[in-house]
């Protein structure tokens, strides 16, 4: 039974929500945001990354850095540039990439469900970044970015939010990033008394991207019940805002890898050992994306290679073993290259598929990187499968697009 409610959202007035409205904080530097903020006081990222406030090179992880998210929330506020909703509301943002579009029920998911793991993770956390989003958390008294969470799929969810969106939506701009944003608010107590009853019957949800800021905010809302003496279950706190989309209108793109050297061996001897894990096949001087589970492609000196897992690097029957992840990290990055920790060795790094293979190219071209591998994406079910199993992908897995935008509303903690 998966518990949602409805909360009262902290909004940009129609007039300043793109002027307001930012990438997530995750998918950029420091440097980058101080550039896409330039010129504009209404930015987010002077909330979500605050140290663009500081000269260049302040540690975005100093105290005057998270007070500075606080104090410019309050500054956002007191200004009009992020207004509280008077009533208790769920809220439906889509996004469209490409001709396709996903509609996103924006809601307050429940921290005990997280704590229980009726909301699933496939991902295991980093403490440093915890901390660091419950620092935020904690100063801001509020979740600043949505989560994104999957639901399985269901026939009248899919019918209330179609009723919906006929009305004019609050908010529809595209982004610089081309990505079209529509938000409606959804008020009607019998509406959200339905989905509220619907999404009840889910057994589980699923974590789809934001897990250290899931994290964050359950953390962050178990100590307030922990230090509240009269606690009684249903105070704001013991809620964090999720986007939750139904899984079959959800993408997965592939996440690639590059690698700074080949632990000491020539290019010969590292096909060589390649070839006694994969069927190896020189594709040529122009890029080639995987189209099928356990084929890969390698870019390697100029020249690109299709290599396909011989049939005893992988058991299609284990959630885990049946990941290309899994058998490019066990075969390749582990044994022949001596990559053991992908989280930590600063040999490798990972690179969306939204920037095409072009940029692997590219990096290897240009001396910063050795090699490029390739991958097929991982599906919805099999992040499911391995989520509902109670296992963890390895890290760096799956790469979800559109990515949410923040700042189309904000969660109190009050």
């Amino acid at each position: 039974m998966a518990t949602i409610r409805p909360f009262r959202g902290f909004r940009p007035p129609k007039q300043w929500v793109e002027q307001i409205a930012s990438r997530p904080y995750d998918v950029l530097n420091s440097d980058e945001a101080r550039i896409e903020a330039d010129g504009n006081e209404k930015s987010l990222y002077h909330i979500i990354k605050p140290e663009i406030d500081f000269p260049i090179g302040t540690d975005e992880h100093d105290a005057r850095v998270y007070e500075k998210a606080a104090e410019n929330f309050s500054r956002f506020k007191k200004n009009g540039w992020l207004v509280q909703d008077d009533h208790a509301n769920y809220y439906v943002y889509a996004q469209v990439m490409n001709g396709q579009t996903q509609y996103g029920l924006c809601v307050g998911a429940s921290v005990e469900d997280y704590m229980s793991g009726k909301i699933k993770k496939h991902e295991l956390t980093r403490r440093d970044k915890e901390e660091d989003r419950m620092k935020h958390v904690r100063i801001t008294n509020a979740n600043m970015e949505p989560v994104f969470l999957a639901y399985p799929h269901h026939d009248e969810i899919d019918t209330v939010v179609s009723q919906i969106i006929l009305q004019q939506p609050q908010y529809q701009f595209t982004a610089t990033d081309g990505i079209e944003h529509l938000f409606w608010i959804v008020s009607n107590p019998q509406t959200i008394e339905r989905i509220t009853k619907i999404f009840a019957g889910f057994p589980a949800m699923y974590i789809a991207d934001g897990h250290h800021r899931s994290a964050a905010a359950a953390l962050v809302g178990n100590e307030k019940k922990l230090r509240n003496p009269k606690h009684r279950g249903d105070e704001e706190y013991n809620f964090f805002m999720a986007v939750c989309f139904p899984d079959n209108q959800l993408n997965i793109m592939d996440y690639n890898r590059l690698v700074k050297d080949l632990n000491g061996l020539s290019d010969e001897a590292f096909l060589s050992h390649l070839s006694e894990f994969f069927d190896i096949t020189i594709k040529g001087t122009t890029p080639v994306k995987p189209n099928v589970l356990h084929h890969f492609s390698l870019y390697l000196s100029g020249k690109w290679y299709e290599l396909k897992a011989k049939t005893d690097t992988y058991n299609d029957n284990d959630p885990i073993d049946i990941l290309d992840v899994t058998i490019s990290s066990r075969f390749i990055l582990d044994k022949i290259l001596n990559i053991k920790d992908l989280r930590s060795d600063k040999r490798i790094d990972f690179v969306g598929g939204i920037r095409g293979l072009e940029t692997l190219q590219q990096r290897v071209d240009s001396g910063e990187m050795r090699m490029a591998l390739a991958l097929y994406p991982v599906s919805m079910k099999q992040l499911i499968d391995i989520a509902d199993s109670g296992n963890i992908m390895p890290p760096k897995t799956t790469w979800f697009e559109p990515k949410l935008r923040s700042g189309l509303v904000i969660h109190s903690l009050d």
